[in-house]
């Protein structure tokens, strides 16, 4: 899984990790949510573990998420009256250890649509229980939201290619790659050091607009959601622009530029999520 732009506790993430914009009340909950989030994800990408012992370990965390169990491990332990209180959906919870099992088996996505049904599961079930936190998870906020959500995806995709090239997964459309001329020789050679191919920056470039284009369409729920979220939300669609900013600066290039966001961009950040409720539909380059 790849969360994009909430403030984080230990990783560079995007869930609102006890952001002070979180009433009290539910901040067990979102902390609770994210180190469960993150325990899975490092299951299925970090340390030493076999693809097996890995997919064996979600499973048992997805069996523990069933069936409620005092042997569970404490990340779901600490989630089950949680669960209870703030009725959040299982299937949610579910939806990401599936993802993160999916990044254990498939390493090449076909076309857009293989990606969506990806961030489906990866990155939108994190909007949809921080919306049922919040009890604003109307059929249209979950809509918006999950527009927001993938789109976030799809921008952290573009920012690690080289990244997720050294675990050997790509997560650009191959059909994408292929209309543009390029595909894993081009990302092979431009992680290698080689300037940026001329097809692959093509590719990249109509994945971006595909991402700004989505984000724009989820940006009308920070008008449909509690003033606290609603902030929380301007914060992370301004987080996602910086970024989308940033890419197109770099003319794709995040071989080279790899773009993050810091402490400096915060003047930048704080006019963005000042500003109406709207995402620009065009790059606007960002030094």
């Amino acid at each position: 899984m790849h969360p994009t732009a909430w403030s984080s506790v230990d990783h560079y993430e995007n869930f609102p990790v006890a952001s002070i914009l979180v009433p009290a009340p539910l901040r067990p909950a979102v902390i609770a949510l994210y180190q469960f989030a993150r325990f899975a994800d490092d299951l299925a990408d970090e340390g030493t573990l076999t693809d097996r012992e890995r997919l064996a370990a979600l499973a048992q965390l997805d069996r523990a998420l069933c069936e409620p169990s005092p042997q569970a491990p404490a990340v779901v332990l600490r989630l089950y009256p949680l669960i209870e209180h703030h009725t959040l959906p299982v299937e949610q919870l579910r939806a990401l250890l599936d993802a993160f099992a999916q990044d254990v088996r498939v390493h090449r996505y076909r076309d857009r649509a293989e990606l969506l049904d990806y961030c489906s599961r990866s990155a939108n079930p994190v909007g949809r229980l921080i919306l049922r936190l919040f009890n604003a998870d109307s059929s249209e906020c979950v809509q918006l939201s999950d527009c927001i959500c993938s789109a976030l995806q799809l921008i952290n995709f573009l920012q690690d290619v080289s990244i997720d090239w050294r675990k050997g997964r790509v997560y650009l459309p191959q059909d994408a790659l292929h209309l543009a001329g390029s595909g894993d020789h081009d990302i092979e050679r431009a992680a290698g050091g080689a300037p940026l191919p001329s097809a692959l920056r093509r590719a990249m470039s109509g994945e971006l607009d595909f991402a700004r284009q989505m984000l724009a369409s989820g940006a009308p729920l920070v008008s449909r959601v509690p003033w606290r979220l609603s902030l929380e939300l301007r914060a992370i669609i301004a987080g996602g622009q910086r970024i989308i900013d940033r890419i197109a600066y770099a003319q794709h290039d995040v071989f080279r530029h790899r773009p993050i966001l810091g402490w400096r961009d915060a003047p930048a950040l704080l006019a963005l999520a000042l500003a109406p409720p709207r995402v620009r539909l065009s790059a606007h380059p960002a030094p």
